[in-house]
This record gives C-alpha cells, sequence and structure tokens, in this order.
C-alpha cells in the first residue's frame, strides 16, 4: 500500500535528495512524497491529499515555522504523524517538538539509512492507530446493536467456552408496546414512521437505563427489558411508571393528514428464568438473552394491556402492594394459560 509523505522544508535542495535517494520506493509506488516550503504551504498540502500519513517537516521556515506546524496537526488528522528534521537538535528543540506532538526527530544534516527506518517505524505506527481507531468505531457501532451487558460478557476470557452455558436467575422482565403503531406506518412515509419509533424508542430506553435495567431487544414497535440485581421489581416498575409518564407527554404528531398521540402498553412479570444464548451454533446467530413463563406472563400482560396501562398478576401485586398504587382489573384469559389469571394495573 502506497503512503504518502509530506516534505515540509524550505531548502530546494533537499527535494532533489529526497528523490534521488528514495528513487526505488518511489518508482515501485511504495512511498509518493510532496513537497512545501512552510507550515501555512504544508497545511494547504494536507487539505488537498487527506490520506497523507507522514509529515517530515523543518524547524526554522517562513511563513509558518514547524513548531508553529506541529499545533495545527492534530486538527487536521488524528492519524497524521510529523517527523522533525532539522540542524537545530540542541535538547530544548527536540523537547519543545516533542511537547508539540512530533512523533521523532533527525538530525541534519540528514542520514538517510537513518531517515528510512525512522520513516518505515512512523508508517508503522500509524498503522497500529489505524487499527485502534477502527476496533473503537466497530466497538460502537456494536454498541448501537448489542446491549451492553451482552458485550461485557464476550470480554470475559472464559467466553468462548461459555457460549451455551445458561443459568436460571431471579429478575423482572418488562414489556412496552407503542399502542396503534402498526396501523399510522401504513399511513405515513416509511423516514417519518422509523424516526418517531426511534424517538419513542429512546426515551423507554432512557428510563430502563436510568433505572438499571438493559433493554433485551427491540421486537416490531416493542420493547423487551430485564432488570436484575437488588429491588430489581420495584426498579422496573418505576421505569414502567416513568416511560408511561415520558411517551403521554410527546405532543400530537401530524403527518400527511395522519394524527398521532403515542401511547404505551406495558406487561411486567417477576420471578425465575433462564438466562443463556439461545439460537443456531451452526448459523452463528445466538441471542444472549431470557426465555420462561416468567418471560412469556409479561409479553401477554402486554398484549391484553390497554393504552397507558400498566399490568401485572396477582404475585407480583403481593410483593409491591405496599410500594405503589395498585387497582385490580380482574381475571382474564391467557394465551396457554389453563386457568384465569386476576391482573392488576399499576397507577402509581
Amino acid at each position: 500500500m502506497k503512503t504518502k509523505i509530506l516534505v515540509v522544508d524550505d531548502e530546494t535542495d533537499l527535494e532533489l535528495l529526497i528523490k534521488q535517494k528514495f528513487r526505488r520506493k518511489i518508482r515501485e509506488n511504495v512511498y509518493e512524497f510532496i513537497f512545501a516550503s512552510n507550515g501555512q504551504e504544508a497545511l494547504s498540502k494536507i487539505a488537498e491529499h487527506p490520506d497523507t500519513e507522514v509529515i517530515l517537516s523543518d524547524l526554522n521556515m517562513p511563513v509558518m515555522d514547524g513548531l508553529t506546524l506541529l499545533t495545527k496537526l492534530p486538527e487536521r488528522s488524528a492519524l497524521l504523524k510529523a517527523v522533525v528534521v532539522s540542524a537545530y537538535g540542541d535538547l530544548n528543540n527536540i523537547r519543545t517538538a516533542m511537547n508539540r506532538g512530533a512523533f521523532d526527530f533527525v538530525m541534519k544534516p540528514v542520514d538517510f539509512a537513518d531517515l528510512e527506518i525512522t520513516i518505515e517505524k512512523t508508517i508503522s505506527y500509524v498503522a497500529q492507530l489505524r487499527e485502534t481507531l477502527r476496533a473503537v468505531q466497530e466497538n460502537n457501532i456494536l454498541k448501537m446493536y448489542v446491549d451492553e451487558t451482552v458485550i461485557n460478557f464476550m470480554a470475559r476470557p472464559e467466553f468462548a467456552n461459555s457460549l451455551l452455558v445458561s443459568e436460571t436467575v431471579e429478575a423482572t422482565v418488562i414489556f412496552f408496546d407503542i399502542c396503534g403503531f402498526t396501523a399510522i406506518s401504513e399511513k405515513m412515509p416509511a423516514a417519518e414512521v422509523v424516526r418517531l419509533l426511534n424517538t419513542y424508542f429512546d426515551q423507554i430506553v432512557q428510563e430502563i437505563i436510568a433505572q438499571g435495567g438493559y433493554v433485551d431487544k427491540f421486537m416490531g414497535d416493542a420493547v423487551m427489558a430485564v432488570f436484575r440485581g437488588a429491588h430489581h421489581l420495584d426498579r422496573a416498575i418505576d421505569a414502567a411508571l416513568a416511560v408511561r409518564q415520558q411517551i403521554q407527554a410527546n405532543q400530537l404528531q401530524v403527518s400527511n393528514g395522519v394524527e398521532f398521540q403515542p401511547s404505551v402498553s406495558t406487561g411486567i412479570s417477576t420471578g425465575e428464568m433462564v438466562s443463556g444464548n439461545i439460537g443456531s451454533e451452526s448459523l452463528r446467530r445466538l441471542d444472549y438473552t431470557v426465555i420462561g413463563d416468567t418471560v412469556n406472563l409479561a409479553q401477554r400482560l402486554q398484549s391484553v394491556a390497554k393504552p397507558n396501562q400498566i399490568l401485572i398478576n396477582e404475585a407480583t401485586y403481593q410483593r409491591v402492594k405496599e410500594s405503589f398504587q395498585c387497582e385490580r382489573v380482574g381475571d382474564v384469559s391467557l394465551k396457554n394459560k389453563s386457568n384465569a389469571v386476576t391482573i392488576y394495573e399499576v397507577l402509581a
């Protein structure tokens, strides 16, 4: 891969020497040299050649000297690294250059064998920086699609050997559903549908995180969240109440004559559930999630909840009745439940 190197020096004979000493690498398209006579011109050259990776710069130059140029480089690119090539090699100049971001310092008259080693070392360092930045960007992108709990789990040394390990945990699950969103999605432009849904999801997620929960998954216009640890049930209900308040506070949305006032239906269930990686190992698609009757119950409670209702079952009510204001709704039939389930609405 060709490396672009910017040489900044007001001595014109250095350009000739560079072209002579590195003619083989120039011919083989390993190096491409660009030349500037001062720091100001160098900045213009960087703008013309944004893929420049290495700078060889003198210190004493007209218009803009090398030390000033060093202070300007971080604004241009985090990958741009400068090697000072100067006859002013006293300790004070070297320290000043290093403090202003120089990667290395080469004395004049130039030993071109040493200069080539320094250039290669600088190129290698830039490559490492590029890989680090790419890893950070990929990690940030990963965090957009994967919950932080999963990322932390993946970072553990035993991750590779524990992909299919599961455990039984005590936790609380919430299902939130944006009521009526499917109907309006058929009447609004796709971009507007996505924008609105992401806005509501972001409000829901913020309240989940604020109470120490995590988003397990997004499913259409619904969100599944899990709360574990101390007081997980209380924190989950606090999150549900906060989400309801946030969603209700949204203004009426009007697009292409379609009106939509968002509301959320919520089901909460607490108890034992299985936590682990569920999916297909051969397809290399696993979902770190929770499953079990407790999870199913939360989803079914949400399915019968009316707009802005937060529903729990009798067992959950008995655990929170002294902490939250609840009201008995009655008995309902839920899918795959042989007996009717007594449900309560959490009011405040």
